[in-house]
């Protein structure tokens, strides 16, 4: 029950994925992530709320709804690389990713100092993100997005374009990156969320697991200062192939021990090799679709992406207290399997067609 909300947050992101993307190509980017943030800042008061009044299920609910909020987010990646020419759009996306460090800095550290601020502990956390969320549009309002075209609207509006969900799983380009995006994800998020209950369970202090998950966070998002050049300089099949390999040491690592050398190392590298993944597979699918076709996709990508988050976190606290660790770091060989002959199956066409 304890973690309930966060799957909430989760789930609600899933189910608001594709609507989120109808809003996008009906208003626009500045409008939708304007909305995206007002129902951040409702959502976080709602929840302040909940928690001043002891109100369980209330919080769930307001979680739910900030779900809409994180379905936009997955979307600012897509963004950034629509507001710069094709030779930085590699740079765009890997900043977007780089801005997570700050927000994995500033979030655990505005919630541990606002704690007490008021008589139900908490609450005032839950005012000061309402607080960043207006602070957000407001930022927000100052960013020109490129506009579609009236040509583009009808294109949709009379449906001369397929774009159903069958569509895009016909077509390699979607299939591929939306897979590595999602399985690459669940991955880490599964390992992520099972680590600190391991190393609970293997009899290591709190102040150990937060030390192992602050330099994961590190490896996630830190390299995101550089992997944009990296892309750029040795192409998205060689930086996602490495990423691929960092996974493949960090489940090894993992099985190979549980010392707080293994935890560590093992988390660290999970982190990077997400973030070689995730950004690889995002820059893979930018500038492939149409104004037209292009919402769509990256609803879609961000619905499985999500789903996929849901499924993980539900099952990770499941897997590793019934499975153990080392089980639940073995079965994690098997998306990582799939995604590597995904990879080489999309290079291999792609070989064959030049």
């Amino acid at each position: 029950m304890a973690t309930l909300p966060v799957m909430a947050y989760v789930v609600g992101g899933a189910l608001m994925a594709v609507w989120v993307g109808k809003i996008h190509f009906q208003l626009g980017r500045k409008m939708s992530f304007q909305i995206g943030l007002l129902v951040a800042c409702l959502s976080a008061l709602l929840a302040g709320y909940a928690v001043s009044n002891d109100n369980y299920w209330l919080l769930v609910i307001s979680t739910l709804m900030a779900g809409y909020y994180s379905a936009n987010g997955q979307l600012y990646r897509f963004a950034a690389a629509e507001l710069v020419d094709a030779k930085q759009q590699e740079q765009a996306v890997s900043w977007v990713l780089a801005g997570g460090l700050l927000g994995g800095i500033l979030g655990p550290n505005i919630a541990s100092f606002t704690q007490d601020w008021t008589q139900t502990p908490f609450v005032a956390a839950y005012l000061s993100l309402s607080i960043l969320s207006i602070l957000a549009m407001l930022l927000m309002s100052f960013v020109k997005f490129k506009t579609s075209t009236v040509e583009e609207h009808k294109i949709q509006d009379n449906s001369l374009v397929p774009l159903n969900l069958a569509y895009f799983l016909s077509q390699p380009i979607f299939l591929v990156s939306t897979l590595t995006a999602a399985l690459s994800y669940g991955i880490m998020n599964l390992l992520m969320s099972a680590t600190p209950i391991a190393m609970q369970t293997h009899g290591f202090m709190f102040s150990d697991a937060a030390f192992v998950l602050e330099w994961h966070i590190i490896g996630m998002f830190a390299p995101g200062f550089f992997t944009g050049k990296l892309l750029k300089k040795f192409g998205q099949g060689k930086i996602m192939f490495i990423g691929l390999l960092l996974n493949f040491a960090c489940v090894s690592i993992a099985i190979m021990g549980v010392n707080l050398h293994h935890f560590l190392l093992s988390s660290f590298l999970l982190g990077i090799g997400w973030n070689f993944l995730f950004t690889g597979s995002t820059v893979m699918s930018i500038g492939v679709w149409p104004s037209s076709e292009k919402n769509r996709a990256q609803s879609y990508n961000n619905f499985f992406v999500l789903l996929t988050l849901s499924l993980t976190s539900f099952a990770s606290g499941v897997l590793v207290t019934s499975g153990g660790w080392h089980w639940i770091n073995l079965g994690s060989f098997v998306p990582l399997l799939l995604v590597s002959g995904t990879l080489y199956w999309y290079y291999f066409l792609r070989a064959n067609h030049k």
